[in-house]
């Protein structure tokens, strides 16, 4: 066993916070075997030492875990303030929270916690009558980690078909009930994957999945998709393939959905994550032929409503900003498409409801939302609530009314009643919240990156907040897949801006906030723009006093795991802590498991060609751990059922950090137990997860008491 005796805090720090110098505290790292594993791409040898630990079947990697673990906890477990951290965030969690409604059939329907509940409940109510629970996700398991992911009705609201997931798992069961008696009307479903619920009238619904892999089911490959239709009463054996079941239609993602008029099926085939083909039928018969509405996937197409044989569809193609056009059912392909909604200088979210178009712009990253009519006439702008992120402008044809949130990196959630003809809104519910959003402020500042591209970053933290370079900062990033961070609050973020710190997130190349241009400009041979991007948000935060090396951590998730990796693995001189989470951090290999090689457009393969391979080799984070080299205070966090960046990812890179880290920080990895991607987890394994982030973050800033004492007090009195 490898021991490790190591300074949680720089001397200088400790000084600096007029704390005693402290014990070391010894770490003992499990040995990680080491095998002789040699991949070769274009005649370059690439060792993969820890290989075997891509097996998440064997006792070996089970063994591995559980050491790790146990490293890892035994540090967790001497941090003098995460049971004060654990205390708190249960305190400040511990409020009702409230979904916005939704009406079907005769119900309303809305999502419920009344606090520390580890899933959220659904509720229902008629008109004048008392709520009820429709269905309690509480009760699927004793834990709490079978979490309910989709909930669908049919028109009539009479029957309702869920998708649960079990231990965080992308694999699904699929359960159907009888809205009024709440009883489940057959069997159960199994083997769904990525995949929606939508309905054909009563009799049945579509939904896709792959073919159970041969192996392990968390970790083999899926990269033919299926879209089948079930019919009430029948073998879920007997449903036939509507779309994907040959190789001419083999693709990865393949998903199927039901106008709101029942008239037409819409499939959206596609073999990575960004660019479809679309197809639709003619609902009056399954035999009708499929007809092509766009056979390429240079761009990402859908349909958003009907009427008559009337399609509006939002799209990319020709507008990397997005526009809604229409066509007639008859002559649906791109040739014959009309503008209703032109594309802008801004990024396009649009929904529908009560007949008209939502059309929801960002502006660097802040919601501005339009109403038009389906002639492309505008109707009026929304006056939002706030400076921040709007949601849920939408609805179903004949609603007079419906709901949206408003919320920002200070301002909890909120939801709003809309009357969608004279656009005037009333608070529906504000969440009775132990946290005050006007002690806190957020400023977005525009910083240049390293080739002069402009990026925008949004700082939040305690009004009056002294610019000396020593404030507790997480830099928070993503930058990829065309995904836009857009401000919204979290609980523990609050406690971490409650504590003095800073919470600061740009906007990276990679997302989708300034469109499909700042989408492409992050990926495969400019991915290194997303990293110099994040590289510049710290070094602005530094040069600007917000916060200093000392006390700073850079965090992100999935792909943002893959960001911290590089960025620490490329500057490991600029941050204390490195907190990388359900990473992707083998570039090498990452397209061999499950459904990953859906991300080559946004990364490239190392199989493609030797300047890709090159590309991926010298920015991967596991290939790029080097001996001698002192890395930041590290905590890297997975779960062992996370089946879309497996755990390998995280195991081996901190392998590769426990063997060549030559520092005095810590790298440890936290792996929890029956628990996958995110989705789904139960709060109170959240509420775990934090208190161990927050702390080891803390800790490791040299800090020996948390820095809000006062809070801290106020909470125990």
């Amino acid at each position: 066993m490898k021991k490790f005796s190591l300074l949680t805090a720089v001397i200088a720090m400790t000084a600096c916070q007029n704390t005693p110098q402290r014990e070391p505290i010894v770490v003992t790292y499990p040995n990680t075997k080491k095998v002789d594993t040699v991949d070769t791409y274009f005649g370059t040898e690439v060792k993969d030492p820890y290989r075997w630990l891509e097996d998440d079947r064997s006792s070996e990697t089970e063994a591995w875990v559980k050491e790790q673990n146990a490293a890892t906890f035994g540090y967790l477990d001497q941090i003098p303030f995460r049971e004060d951290l654990k205390n708190r965030l249960e305190k400040l969690w511990n409020y009702e929270k409230v979904g916005s409604p939704f009406k079907e059939g005769d119900y309303t329907y809305f999502y419920k916690n009344n606090g520390l509940q580890n899933q959220y409940v659904v509720y229902r109510k008629k008109e004048g009558g008392e709520e009820e629970v429709f269905l309690d996700p509480n009760k699927f398991s004793e834990d709490g980690t079978t979490s309910l992911m989709s909930l669908n009705f049919t028109k009539d609201g009479s029957k309702a078909a869920y998708l649960i997931s079990e231990g965080g798992s992308d694999w699904r069961k699929g359960i159907v009930i009888d809205t009024e008696s709440r009883e489940i009307v057959e069997d159960t479903l199994v083997d769904i994957k990525f995949s929606g619920i939508s309905w054909k009238g009563n009799e049945g619904f579509f939904y896709s999945s792959y073919d159970k892999p041969d192996g392990s089911e968390l970790s083999a490959k899926t990269d033919q998709h299926k879209l089948y239709y079930h019919i009430l009463g029948t073998p879920q054996s007997e449903d036939p393939v509507i779309f994907g079941g040959t190789s001419e239609e083999k693709h990865r993602y393949v998903g199927g959905n039901v106008s709101e008029d029942g008239k037409y099926l819409f499939i959206s085939a596609a073999t990575s994550t960004s660019g479809n083909k679309l197809f639709m039928k003619d609902l009056s018969s399954l035999e009708n032929p499929l007809v092509t509405i766009l056979d390429d996937t240079e761009s990402d197409t859908y349909v958003i409503d009907t009427d008559g044989s009337k399609l509006y569809m939002v799209t990319n193609r020709n507008a990397p900003n997005k526009k809604i056009v229409v066509a007639d059912a008859s002559n649906p392909t791109p040739e014959h498409w009309q503008d209703i909604i032109a594309e802008t200088e801004h990024v396009l979210t649009s929904g529908t409801g009560g007949g008209y178009f939502f059309a929801e712009y960002m502006v660097d990253a802040i919601s501005k939302v339009m109403q038009y009519d389906y002639e492309g006439n505008l109707v009026r702008e929304v006056k939002l609530p706030g400076v921040g992120s709007a949601n849920g402008f939408g609805g179903k044809k004949e609603d007079e009314e419906f709901y949206f949130s408003f919320t920002n990196y200070n301002t909890p959630s909120s939801s709003y009643k809309y009357n969608v003809e004279t656009g005037a809104y009333e608070q529906y519910w504000n969440p009775d919240i132990d946290f005050n959003p006007e002690d806190y402020e957020s400023t977005q500042v525009f910083y240049n990156s390293k080739d002069g591209t402009k990026v925008p970053m949004i700082i939040t933290h305690k009004k009056g907040l002294e610019l000396n370079g020593k404030n507790p900062t997480i830099l928070y990033g993503y930058g990829g897949f065309n995904i836009s961070l857009t401000p919204s609050f979290s609980i523990t973020n609050a406690i971490w801006m409650e504590q003095g710190g800073i919470y600061a997130v740009p906007n990276l190349r990679g997302g989708g906030e300034y469109g499909k241009k700042w989408h492409i400009a992050g990926t495969k041979q400019q991915k290194q723009n997303v990293f110099d991007d994040f590289i510049a948000a710290a070094e602005y935060l530094i040069d600007h006093q917000y916060t200093s090396k000392e006390y700073l951590a850079i965090r992100g998730g999935s792909n943002g795991g893959l960001l911290v990796g590089a960025t620490m693995t490329q500057r490991p001189d600029l941050m204390q802590v490195a907190l990388p989470a359900v990473g992707v951090l083998d570039m090498l290999r990452y397209h061999t498991f499950t459904a990953g090689a859906g991300w080559a457009y946004d990364y490239g393969t190392s199989e493609e060609s030797e300047e890709m391979f090159q590309y991926l080799k010298n920015y991967s984070p596991v290939h790029n751990v080097k001996e001698g080299t002192a890395y930041p205070a590290t905590l890297v966090t997975t779960g062992d059922h996370d089946d879309r960046v497996v755990p390998a990812h995280s195991f081996k890179f901190a392998a590769v950090l426990q063997e060549h880290q030559n520092g005095d920080s810590p790298t440890l990895i936290r792996i929890e137990t029956n628990a996958g991607h995110g989705a789904g987890t139960p709060v109170s394994k959240i509420i775990e997860q934090y208190a161990d982030i927050f702390g080891f973050t803390l800790f490791n800033m040299g800090f020996d008491k948390l820095p809000n004492q006062a809070v801290l007090k106020e909470f125990k009195d």
